[in-house]
This record gives C-alpha cells, structure tokens and sequence, in this order.
C-alpha cells in the first residue's frame, strides 16, 4: 500500500503530512485545546499543508521503458514519500519547506524487480531511498544533498505476502514490505503471531523493522526484532544474497547481524523468515503508583533483575502519567502486563507487585485474565493518540521533540535528571518559553534501562525546525557525555549520525565504509545514512 492511498483493510486514507489516518487528526479546536497546555503558543493553528503549494517539478530521470510500469512521478505519490514523520518534517510541511522531493517512487512486485531498479540507478547517478511504511522519525527516509542528479523512492510494500508457514520450526517466510496489520492477519488463522507492536505498528513494515533494529512489544526479554530473526534475503547492487535458516548458530560473523539496521544503506532487505510464537491467550495487567521517582526506578530494576519477564514494565514519570490520564496526583506510575499462550499469569504478576510495593509502590493486582485496570487502560489509550496530538501541537506553533536511548543501571539516575534540566534549559533558551521535559522506560534489562524523552515548548514562528535543531544538539551532547546510547529503537537516520559517529568505535567505522564500498560501489543506496 504506498503511504498515499486508502489502506484497503481499513478504507482509510493516509496523511501524506502527518502521523497516521487524515480523519483522526486533531481538528482545529482539539488543536487550541491542546496547545493551551503550553504557554506561548498560537492563537490559532497553522492551516493544513496542501500538495498544490508545493515545490514539485519534473522528474530528473526517467527510467528506461521495461521499468515504467513500476514507477510513478504523481506529485501526491512524490511528497508522501519525501520525508518520515518526525516532528522535524511535520514542521517542514507545515511551513511549505519538506526538502529535497523525490522525482520517482517506484513500487517493486518482486525481487526482479528490485534488481533491475537498482541496476538502473546505479548506472545513471540515481539515488535509491528504500522506502516501507515512511515512519521513520530520524531523517532516514528522505534524500539531503545534491550529489545525485535524482532521487528514487523504493516503496516495498507491494511486496507484502506471508510466502511460506514453518508450523513444526513456528516460523514464516515473510516479504520485506508487509504492514503490521497485514502480517498479523495473515498469521492469525495459523494461531501464531510475530507479537512485534512498536507504537508505528499499523504505519511500518517488516523491513522497515529490520533496517531499523526496531524495538517492539515486549518491555524485557526478546525487546528488538533482532530476537525474532531467523534468515535474511537481501539484494545489493554487488548481489543479492540468503543466509540459511537456523536456530543459531556459532560460525563467525552473523551475515544477518550485519545487515540488521543497515537502514537501507547496505542492501534492500526483501524477504525474512521470523521466528513466531503462539498467541497469547492468558493476560494479565495492573498499575503500581509511586510517590518517589528514584524508588520506583528501584523497583523497576528489582523485577528486571527477577525472573518474572514481564510484557509489559513501563515506568512513566509524573508528567509523562498525568499527561497520559494515569495520575493526577503527581504520582509515577508503572504500567505492568503479563501474558502467556500455556498457563495463567496471575502469579507473576502478583509477584511483580509484591516488588514494587517493598520499594514503595502502592497498587492492586488484577484478578486472573481480568480486563486492564484504568491506569493501564489511559496509558494505552494515550500512547496510540499521542503522534497526532504532537502533529496538532506542532500546527499551534510548539516544538516537540521525543529521543529515546538506553545505559546502565548505575548512570540511569544521573541521566535522567540531566536530560530534564540541560534539555529543558536548552529548550528554554531557545524559545524564552519553558519548556516541559516528561520521561518513561520503555524497555528494561537486568543491566539497564531505555529512557524515552519527551520535550515540549512554544516556538517562534517560522523559526520551529531551527528550534528543534538546538535541542536535539543539547540531547546528543548530554547522552554522549552519559555514555548512553544516541538511539534504542529509533535508528540513526540523518538526524542522529553526530551522535552515532561519536559512539562508533574507529576501526568498525573503517570496516563499515569498505562494506559500503564493496556492496554499493556507485554510492547510490541511502546515502548519508550511517556514513558518507
């Protein structure tokens, strides 16, 4: 399904702007409401951006006859597949400035196909941006520079079927560009499920996924894609190459490991075979509040650090709770969840909560397979609505900014509170507004964390992207500084190469840009992204 039509499970049109579905964007006066939680934003919003006022012109290239009919140069299909869908690129929309536009999308059916696009491109100065369901949110879907004389999309999702179900090994052969939805449904009638959910899940693909080492459902445990990876079929403008299915395996460097979140820059991954599991059919969930922050990172690390694996154990800081509707008492609230294809969890989660209660955390446990209590219920609620609510403040003039990254327990404490006070000061000095700095873990280890940051500030107008420029500098710097990694599940983009080339050891830099060269001699496969 390109990012521009009606999604046919749903009959529901895609923004080409912004997050999601057109008819579940904030309208004008759910924009008001929400800007007004942040002082200094506009009287009224900015008006929705229109195609029409963009800077579209002809393509740069044309494809030669026999790939014609995989490629468009439609305008509508060109800016849906000019940027992601960070906030960076909501505000370039809004202000009518989205960049450099490609000039061709191309729509692969089949691995041909993708081989003879790449063929093309390389032979002609054509930069080739593999492209899934465009909701990348560091810059890794658009094309900076001028280097290349045009600019083509590779849109995988035409390729989007289940190929092959292994039920005695429980995995499948999947095509590269399947949705979410689309994988979900196609496992469903065999009882299995990839059980991967990112926040982007009805908006990304399997791919996608895979070129991002994206993170997912479950909280502890098996946290990224990486876990679930069996076989990787990816094509290069060198070959194309399969590596074999096993359940592991000690024979030197992981081929697979290699291409895991090469974010398109190595090779165009088209094909996985996924490691599944049955689905759940027991659940369990309940909230703990806390009044001390530091104790209820306490308790968090002591389940982590048990043998309980929760689905769920996120830890969502005042702001972040009362934002969501958990709290309104200034209370932290962590969100727990169990789940389980064989026996009850009722027991574990009641073990959970015996935990957060020695350090401090007040909360009931369920009663077995009970419905969601309704902290959890707001936090989910809110989670999903949150992307549209960013792109509503964004068109009342304010700056969001989200980053996620991960370290160790013993520097998890010092982190967050420079986050809060650098990043706020840096927000604040930027705009003369104050700004509000909210956090939440998203996924816990028995040897550290994954913060997830929320800043949020009034910008001046016209200035928002410059704004967001500053603060992502101000996060970058107190992240390295830490230690802590410059993304956990994000991916590194363009937004985040500072920080990745910083992070990187030299010597794998090295080796990297020799496989760059080897895999991709015209330099045509996403360039800018992870090295230059």
């Amino acid at each position: 399904m390109p990012a521009t039509a009606t999604d046919p499970h749903t009959s529901r049109t895609r923004s080409w702007w912004g997050w999601g579905y057109v008819d579940a964007h904030p309208d004008d006066a759910e924009c008001v409401a929400t800007g007004a939680l942040l002082p200094g934003t506009l009287a009224r919003p900015l008006p929705v951006p229109r195609i029409a006022d963009l800077p579209i012109g002809r393509p740069a290239a044309t494809p030669p006859a026999a790939l014609a009919h995989l490629v468009t140069a439609d305008p509508r299909a060109r800016a849906a597949h000019a940027m992601g869908k960070a906030y960076r690129d909501v505000a370039r929309a809004l202000r009518g400035r989205p960049g450099r536009i490609p000039d061709l999308v191309a729509r692969p059916a089949r691995d041909q196909d993708v081989t003879d696009l790449l063929d093309w491109a390389g032979g002609h100065g054509v930069a080739v941006i593999p492209f899934g369901g465009g909701s990348s949110v560091v810059g890794g879907v658009e094309y900076r520079g001028d280097a290349h004389r045009a600019v083509l999309s590779l849109d995988l999702t035409a390729m989007d079927r289940v190929l092959e179900i292994d039920t005695a090994s429980r995995s499948a052969r999947v095509q590269a560009g399947a949705l979410g939805p689309a994988l979900e449904a196609q496992l469903r009638p065999h009882g299995l499920t990839l059980r991967h959910f990112p926040q982007s899940f009805e908006f990304s693909t399997l791919g996608g996924w895979l070129a991002t080492r994206a993170g997912g459902h479950y909280a502890t445990g098996h946290t990224h894609i990486d876990d679930f990876v069996q076989s990787l079929r990816v094509i290069t403008p060198a070959g194309t190459g399969t590596s074999w299915r096993l359940p592991a395996s000690g024979a030197g460097p992981s081929p697979d490991r290699f291409f895991l979140g090469s974010e398109g820059t190595l090779g165009v991954i088209t094909e996985a075979w996924m490691r599944l599991r049955e689905r759940p059919r027991h659940k369990a969930s309940a909230s703990v509040a806390f009044t001390d922050f530091a104790r209820a990172l306490e308790a968090v690390r002591a389940i982590a650090q048990s043998d309980l694996s929760p689905a769920n154990c996120r830890l969502l800081d005042p702001g972040e709770a009362l934002l969501s509707g958990a709290s309104h008492d200034g209370s932290a609230v962590l969100v727990l969840g169990f789940e389980s294809a064989t026996a009850p969890v009722d027991g574990r989660l009641a073990a959970a909560v015996d935990l957060a209660r020695a350090h401090g955390g007040r909360g009931a446990v369920a009663d077995r397979d009970a419905p969601q209590d309704a902290a959890v219920g707001a936090w989910r609620s809110a989670f999903l609505r949150m992307p549209y609510l960013r792109d509503g403040l964004a068109r009342m003039g304010a700056v969001v900014e989200t980053f996620e990254t991960a370290a160790t327990w013993d520097r998890i404490p010092a982190l967050i509170d420079a986050v809060r006070t650098e990043v706020g000061a840096a927000a604040a000095r930027a705009t003369g507004h104050p700004a509000t700095v909210n956090c939440r873990l998203t996924h816990v280890y028995p040897d550290g964390a994954a913060p997830y940051f929320t800043v949020a500030v009034a910008g001046r107008p016209g200035d928002e992207v410059e704004i967001w420029d500053d603060i992502k500098a101000a996060a970058n710097d107190v992240l390295h500084r830490h230690r802590a990694t410059i993304t956990h599940h994000h991916a590194v983009g363009r937004d985040h190469r500072p920080g990745y080339d910083r992070q990187r050891p030299d010597p794998f830099a090295l080796a990297l840009r020799a496989a760059k060269d080897a895999l991709d001699p015209h330099g045509v496969l996403n360039p800018g992204v992870l090295l230059d």
